[in-house]
């Protein structure tokens, strides 16, 4: 059977709702149908930010917004100062959703479900008649003369333009590559660290302000650190994962991790510390209470990985004892053996080569009426709503340019 569509948009997740969304308030004679190879839509939203979904971030700069994108920097310059983070809570608030900043910058819906955002796009589909047909593979896509025909396990679709959506979607990406665009081979992007390590072997659920580097390169971040039974985790490790998406897999995820759990404290500015504290607590045990702002248990570790022994006073410390701890405290070399995913937001490095898309119009160079969104180009940034921010602005902005 033979569908006709003026637009038919590849993907239900928020990339593929926004845009259409966006696209028939402008222009409400339009054809719309989103298609979705699984059962349910909007998968993604539903399950992030621990199912509160975390709709995008309290940077309101386009030129501060871009640097949150290890992928994608330079690019999205132009189209933060078409639609940024401000707009985005503008728009959920015109379509009644109200969002609430955290003490980090991530936004949420005030209700904290994530089911709050789903109903809005599936209340503003409806009503806008843009049809949502779910169980729809899509197995090919051929350009016509002036149409595209798009072929799923069910039926043929024809459409004048088309907008893909797919996020990370390997059999996309190859359907893509058959019509000409070029793929940068995805790696994955956000995830955490696997280290065994005597240091913090008993420690999961702690938590500390870390600077994290990875040793021999340039490579390096900073955040809230988290142990867990497997080894870190935690905004730091993530940040570092981000930018170092490539690199990292081309080590085969083995390298050693340089840990300062002091964050910008130096050696030298540590040790002068040890030194003022063994005067000042000279008849106190060391391990007994961390002087710095670290989990006690931690501390405890560290002071043991010195060489210092639980009964040890501040004033019976020998001068590398000091040193030692000084190191385990600014410099702590953990071996990472391997990669564990973050939760179930899976986010990749990889997808369509930026250079291919218009992005003051997010069509394709390579082919008129073919357009993206999403993380299905070679963009990705760090935790906390910025992939989302992503997903919004170039939806607004394909939904801007399309003129039928």
């Amino acid at each position: 059977m033979n569908s006709n569509y003026n637009i038919i948009i590849v993907g239900g997740g928020a990339a593929g709702f926004f845009t259409a969304i966006n696209i028939v308030e402008k222009n409400p004679k339009l054809k719309v149908a989103i298609i979705e190879r699984g059962k349910t839509v909007l998968e993604k939203v539903r399950i992030s930010g621990g199912g509160r979904c975390n709709v995008t971030h309290a940077c309101f700069v386009p030129n501060d917004l871009v640097k949150f994108y290890p992928r994608g920097e330079k690019e999205l310059r132009g189209p933060f100062h078409q639609f940024c983070s401000g707009d985005t809570i503008e728009w959920f608030e015109r379509h009644g959703v109200e969002l609430k900043i955290e003490e980090d910058g991530r936004m949420f819906p005030t209700s904290d479900n994530s089911q709050t955002i789903i109903d809005c796009f599936l209340s503003a589909t409806q009503k806008l008649g843009i049809q949502v047909l779910t169980g729809q593979s899509v197995q090919s896509i051929f350009k016509a003369e002036d149409y595209w025909k798009v072929e799923t396990n069910h039926e043929t679709f024809a459409c004048q333009k088309l907008i893909m959506t797919t996020g990370s979607n390997p059999k996309i990406w190859d359907m893509l590559t058959q019509v000409g665009h070029s793929l940068v081979s995805p790696v994955p992007s956000l995830f955490t660290f696997n280290i065994k390590d005597t240091r913090i072997k008993d420690l999961m659920g702690l938590s500390a302000f870390a600077k994290v580097k990875v040793k021999g390169s340039k490579l390096e971040a900073a955040g809230p650190l988290l142990i867990t039974h497997w080894g870190m985790s935690g905004p730091g490790i993530l940040r570092l994962s981000a930018w170092g998406a490539r690199e990292l897999f081309d080590k085969n995820y083995q390298f050693t991790l340089q840990v300062n759990w002091l964050n910008e404290l130096t050696f030298e500015e540590a040790l002068e510390t040890l030194k003022e504290l063994k005067h000042e607590h000279a008849k106190k045990f060391v391990s007994k209470k961390s002087p710095f702002e670290l989990p006690n248990r931690l501390w405890e570790s560290l002071v043991l990985a010195s060489g210092i022994e639980g009964e040890t006073k501040w004033a019976d410390l020998s001068k590398q004892q000091l040193t030692n701890l000084a190191n385990q405290l600014t410099n702590g070399e953990f071996q990472v053996n391997g990669k564990s995913t973050f939760k179930e937001e899976f986010v990749t490095a990889g997808g369509i080569d930026l250079k291919e898309i218009n992005f003051k119009t997010m069509e394709s160079k390579q082919h008129k009426n073919l357009f993206f969104a999403g993380e299905i180009v070679n963009i990705d940034a760090i935790t906390g709503g910025f992939n989302f921010q992503n997903a919004w602005t170039s939806g607004f902005i394909v939904a801007q340019s399309i003129t039928l």
